[in-house]
């Protein structure tokens, strides 16, 4: 009995804690192992591969916004996620490759009613493709053919309702 009680003694509880999220993906860092679990990481990080050893990482998180539609772009990957892209942008496809950039954001407002007289003058030329890339208050919006940055329309809409 004895015996079978100072083996008791020596048994550990090896205890794998393992945190809510999933690891960025990343492929350089250090060949150096600084955690085996996500235990041994402060707070929400997780204990995560860099591309040859392991270290504490913050989990990934999607940005919030939807990448601009976009075929033209280098092929080249400049991201591999969003967490790896400055402030609000995201790591979205340029149509060949992967970069940093500025989300959808839809701005409050209405485009105005297009003028007759634009069809007859004017370059079709699409000097944005969404409200983004416009200044201030202004929306892009469909002009002729092309799409402009214009500031929303600030009449009232009437809408008959029968």
């Amino acid at each position: 009995e004895a015996e079978a009680f100072s083996d008791l003694l020596f048994l550990s509880c090896v205890c794998i804690t393992e945190k809510p999220g999933v690891c960025p993906i990343s492929n350089i860092g250090a060949c150096v192992e600084l955690c085996s679990q996500d235990g041994n990481c402060p707070k929400d990080e997780k204990c995560c591969s860099n591309g040859c050893g392991h270290q504490c990482m913050p989990p990934y998180k999607e940005k919030p916004g939807v990448c601009p539609s976009s075929n033209i772009g280098a092929c080249v990957e400049l991201c591999s996620q969003d967490s790896n892209c400055p402030n609000d942008e995201k790591c979205c496809s340029n149509g060949c490759g992967h970069q940093c950039t500025a989300v959808s954001k839809e701005k409050p407002g209405v485009c105005p009613k297009p003028n007759p007289e634009d069809d007859m003058m004017g370059p079709c030329i699409a000097f944005c493709s969404q409200d983004g890339n416009c200044l201030n208050d202004e929306k892009c919006c469909s002009k002729r053919c092309g799409l402009y940055c214009m500031s929303p329309y600030k009449g009232i809409y009437i809408v008959i309702l029968m």
